[in-house]
Formats: structure tokens, sequence, C-alpha cells
């Protein structure tokens, strides 16, 4: 019999232990042992929950206990679940984690404890949500040798941006209606500033290319400056607007990794068709060319789900540990990517001076005539930033090709 603890019972944390409850024949023939679920740490009190009695206050009671071999930390961010995640570690247990800021700031760290303690420390849940890409990367793509992993990892700014381009909406009513459904947060500045994608860029770069790649090394914007004239400009000319995570291994080895929102192909692009609350991740190898990942990015269950398939992997693995592990990575592990040429989108006034060379104008019905936008040559954001600034420009998006 496997005992578990569960820290923190939150969205995911009730989920996992509710999964554990209703599917606990099923998992323990895919564990091969009865996985049984003994403490939840959580310093609220649940009365009426069915997992009452499983409720502790103090975490060294689930560190002292010899029978808990598998801590599943669902606390979030890099305070408590930090110190916590080591201590059990550090004690024998393996951890499972959803929690994103945690392994994007210290996943060499906890990994390198999990190898010299020969437990385990997997976070399936902490990119994708139900998602299966941490395994695929680690185990069914390793045989290629990865380029670039791009893709959709918010799925509250996915979804207003689908929302104002299927609808006509504004931004702010936008956010209204997703906060108004429960896919953003009153405070929702982690999504829309792009942190929260940040992150998981983080960790899918350290998978793909074994260096830590840590958040202040990934530039990152998020959807502020997107309005529904951009939306509109944009699907005159057969692209849409999608909040994009990228990493890229440059020919001298160092990585570039950054969040923007992009233009993207309406009938091409693996990503254009990938809406609202949906994220979908597209790994490039040099065996297998372009696969993609696709499927709920967030929600109780399926993150619970990915959650649960990592208790099982560490129920079957107690005496061997599975191989994930990344080098500490630093400053020169990675490049900036401002020198990278990409086509522009621009919107700017009308009537302004400054040049941007050979442009492909865009054009909508009811389009506001104090302003243009258009379409650019290739140039990096070095040589562009200057003409921006010059021109006053609205807006200026990268084009994903």
């Amino acid at each position: 019999m496997i005992h578990i603890a569960i820290l923190g019972f939150g969205v995911v944390g009730g989920g996992v232990a509710t999964l554990l409850s209703r599917n606990a024949d099923t998992i323990a023939l895919s564990a091969a042992s009865e996985v049984r679920l003994k403490y939840i740490l959580d310093i609220r009190d649940f009365p009426d929950s069915p997992f009452s009695d499983k409720m502790v206050g103090d975490f060294s009671v689930i560190e002292a206990d010899p029978d808990v071999q598998v801590v599943v930390e669902t606390i979030g961010g890099a305070g408590a679940a930090y110190d916590f995640t080591k201590r059990a570690l550090l004690a024998g247990k393996s951890v499972v984690t959803s929690n994103k800021e945690l392994v994007a700031k210290h996943g060499y760290e906890l990994l390198s404890i999990a190898r010299e303690q020969n437990v385990n420390y997997l976070f399936e849940a902490s990119v994708g949500g139900g998602i299966p890409i941490i395994r695929p990367l680690t185990q069914c793509l390793a045989a290629n040798e990865i380029s670039e992993i791009y893709g959709i990892l918010n799925g509250t700014t996915n979804y207003m941006l689908s929302q104002m381009a299927a609808k006509e909406l504004s931004f702010e009513t936008a956010l209204k209606e997703a906060q108004a459904l429960g896919y953003a947060e009153p405070d929702p500045s982690a999504d829309l500033q792009g942190d929260d994608a940040a992150r998981k860029i983080c960790i899918l770069a350290s998978l793909s290319f074994g260096e830590q790649i840590y958040p202040d090394q990934v530039s990152t914007e998020g959807i502020g400056k997107v309005s529904l004239a951009d939306m509109q400009y944009a699907k005159s000319a057969g692209w849409k607007i999608k909040l994009v995570s990228r990493a890229l291994r440059l020919d001298d080895g160092k990585i570039v990794a950054y969040v923007a929102p992009h233009l993207v192909r309406t009938e091409t692009s693996l990503l254009a068709n990938v809406e609202n609350v949906f994220n979908g991740i597209v790994v490039r190898g040099n065996a297998l060319g372009d696969v993609m990942f696709y499927g709920a990015g967030a929600g109780e269950l399926p993150t619970a789900s990915a959650v649960v398939a990592d208790v099982i992997d560490c129920a079957k693995h107690l005496k061997a540990r599975k191989y994930i592990a990344w080098g500490p990575g630093g400053s020169e592990t990675t490049a900036d990517v401002s020198e990278l040429p990409f086509r522009w989108y621009v919107r700017r006034p009308a009537g302004c001076a400054c040049k941007f060379g050979a442009i492909e104008l865009l054009r909508y019905d009811g389009a506001d005539s104090g302003e243009m936008a258009f379409l650019t040559e290739p140039m990096s954001y070095a040589e562009i930033a200057p003409k921006l600034e010059c021109a006053e420009a609205y807006a200026a998006f990268r084009l994903l090709e």
C-alpha cells in the first residue's frame, strides 16, 4: 500500500482527493498497489468535507511519518511550497506538483535533491494542466534533438482573444466575461501580463534543452495592448492574434525564450484553431518534425488527472528513480530575443512620416480614419524599436510564420 499526503486543499488539491477516492480501483490497478490518502495539509478547516478526517495543520506530522511515501504539493507559489517540498524530498519522500512557479524558479535544485535522495520530483500538471507534455518530452521524444517548442500556454488569455475575435468584443468586455465564467481570477495580472505563460515556457525549455531557464531570462509581454481594432485588421489579411510562448535553440547553442502576442496564419498555423480555454503546444524535433499536443490546459479534474498520473508513476518507481534532470543554466545559457528578425504588424497614427520600409497595408470596413495598420518586412526588435517610438505606435506584434 502507498500512503500519500496532499499539501493544499484548493481546486487542484481537492480534485486530487476526489479522483483518488472516485477511481481508487483503477488507480490501484495502474500502480500495482493500493494508493491511500492519509493526510491533507491546510491552514483552513473543512468540517463538511468528506475528507475532514484527513486534515492536519502541521507539515512536520507528514514529514516525520515513514508511511507517507508520496507528497502532492498543490499550495502554489514559491514560499511555503518551496520549504515543504525540500523537506519532503530530504525526508526521502517523492513529491508530485502542479506548481509552475516553483518548478520554473527552483527546478534544478529540487531535481538535484531528488536525485541525491533517490526519490522522484514529478510535475506533469505544471505546464498544460491535463495535457500530457512532460512525459512525452522525456520519453516519447527522447530520440529527437529538439530545436524549438512553442504554443498557447494560458487559457485565460486565449479565451479572451478568441472571444474578442469571434464576437468583436473589447478587451475590457472580454475580461469581464472571462471573470464571470471563472476563467480569469479577480486579479488576472499574472495571466494578462504573460507571467503564467513565461513560467510554463521556462519548464518546457529546461526539459527540451537540458539547462534551467529562469523566469527573469524570459522576455515577457502580455496582451494588454491588443485591441479589437488589431483583431479586425489581422482578420482582414487572414491572421489571428494569439499569446504565444516560444523557446528555440540558436546556431551557437544559446536559447531564446520569450512570451508575446503574435499574428498566426488562420489557414496554416497549428495554433490558429486553438480557441477559448484550450492550450496547444508544438514541439519541433529533428527526427519527427512538428508534433502538437492539444487539450484542456486547466480545470480541477483535468489537472488532477495529470497529478494522479504522476502519483502512479511514483508508486511504480519507489525503488527506481525516473530520470528527469537538467543543468543549472546561467547567464551564458540564453540570448536576447530582440536580435531575432521577424515580420511585424504595426498600428500607428495616420499621417506619421516615420518610415518602416516596404509595407503591406491592412484595411477593414469601419476602421478609424485617424490610424493605419500594416505588415513590415523582416527586422529585429532592435531595428524596429526606434521606428515605433518615432511613430508613437499603438501596437506592434510579431508574425509567427
